[in-house]
This record gives C-alpha cells, structure tokens and sequence, in this order.
C-alpha cells in the first residue's frame, strides 16, 4: 500500500501554506519532512491523515480517495502523533496508552489486550510512568507517553499483513539526548517491520542519518525530495533555511553558524 498527496494547493484566511506538493510514503520507509518554522510540515501532515482537507488536489490510500475512506477505517491504517496534544482531565499514563487501542470487534485482538499494551510500555520505556497522572508530567515524559499510545493504534498480530502508518509531528521535542536517541531507533525498527513512517524533524543531522528519504518545504513549497545524500546539500540547505550550512565530506556531519 502507498499513501500519496497529489498537487495540493492549501490556503487559510486568505494565505497560502501548501503550493503543488505531491508526496509519496510507502510501507518500511522513513520519510522526514524539513523546513523552517511556518514551512508547512505540520500542515501536509494533517492533510495526509485527513484532518485537513486541502483547496486543491487529493489524497490516496493505495489510490482511494481519503475522502472515501471512514474515519474509523483511516485510524486502524494510520496513527498520528500530532505537535501538541492537550490533555487536561487527570487520566493515568495507562489511561492515555490505552486510548490507542483499537480491535475492530475482533476477538482474537480483545485476548492480546494486555500483551500489547505491556509490550509498548517496555518498549517506549514509561514502565516507570504508568501509574502517574499525565498532566504531572515533564512535557518530554508527555511525548513518550503520546508516542506509546501511538503505537498502540498500530498494534496487529503477527501473521497480519495488514498496512500500517506513523505520522509523527516532532516526535523528538522536548526529549532528551538519550530518549531522543532510543525513540528514533525504535522508529526506525517499526520501518524495519513495514510500518510506512513519515515525521516532521528540524534536527538535520538526525533526518540524514534515520531518514530513507527528505523532503524539505520552503514557504509551502516543495524544493528539495529524495534521498538524504542527494537533497541535503549545502546549496539546497543554506537557500533554505537562510543561513551559512556546511556538510563535512568526511564525517558527513552538518554544521551551521
């Protein structure tokens, strides 16, 4: 399965944020998205959830229409892990994970319940926070806890062949250098089993060394997709983001001043 927008063209109150982007993601790749602050990249992801429908152009579930496609169907093929997530009532951490959890009425999913749900929690690591309150929560302890509940959506059995989807809006804000670290490569192991994963980074260096490919937007526009070591350039970069970047050859670590 792929999911892909097509031309679209995106205005609010009269300002336009998305021009002609057509993008593509597919099952087992990590597409990161990059670009200065009001770029799009928040944007493009909600339109290919389907949260926000564009002016101009579509999106497609393996060539469906989006707007074809249930919102209850949409959320057992993609889960979404937005920028923010308000949560103001004192649900438990737990709570919060266990909101992920959909079984579409399937009764061998309903006997797995609990092994997903302990199996998430070790592997995003919040053993620890299960039994807190996730407003009391450090906003880098919120994002764990969000991105758990986020690959509960996505829990199937094992023998399921069925597409899965990760939009991850920032997943790494507010992290630490080491949780930061750790969920990266858990996303990157969630590709490895062929989860299709697209996430917004602002980290270049981190989108270079986890990203099968880029895609860069500048004031809504596309002007940089494909691989890593073809679009992150520092002709491409400075342009972009309006300052002096280097790429060391050797290292092949980007710097800026």
């Amino acid at each position: 399965m792929t999911i892909c927008t097509k031309e679209i063209f995106l205005s609010i109150n009269g300002v336009e944020i998305l021009k002609n982007v057509s993008l593509e993601i597919n099952e087992g790749e990590i597409l990161t998205i990059l670009g200065p602050n009001g770029a799009g990249k928040s944007t493009i992801v909600n339109v290919l959830s389907g949260d926000i429908t564009p002016q101009n152009g579509h999106t497609y579930y393996d060539e469906r229409p989006i707007d074809s496609i249930s919102i209850q169907e949409r959320a057992f093929t993609r889960s979404v892990m937005s920028q923010i997530q308000p949560i103001v009532f004192d649900f438990s951490v737990k709570a919060i994970i266990q909101m992920g959890w959909l079984d579409r009425g399937y009764a061998a999913y309903s006997n797995d319940y609990e092994d997903a749900i302990n199996k998430v929690i070790r592997e995003c690591e919040v053993q620890d926070l299960v039994d807190r309150n996730f407003t009391h929560l450090s906003g880098g302890e919120q994002r764990r806890v969000c991105f758990a509940r986020a690959l509960l959506q996505l829990w199937r059995p094992s023998n399921s062949k069925e597409p899965r989807y990760l939009f991850l809006d920032e997943p790494t804000a507010n992290l630490d250098l080491a949780h930061e670290i750790k969920i990266l490569n858990l996303i990157k192991s969630k590709a490895e089993e062929g989860v299709g994963i697209v996430m917004v980074l602002h980290d270049l260096n981190l989108a270079n060394r986890f990203s099968h490919r880029v895609v860069i937007l500048k004031k809504g526009e596309v002007v940089g997709y494909g691989k890593p070591e073809v679009v992150l350039s520092e002709e491409l970069l400075s342009s972009t983001y309006g300052l002096p970047i280097n790429i060391d050859i050797t290292s092949n670590i980007i710097t800026y001043y």
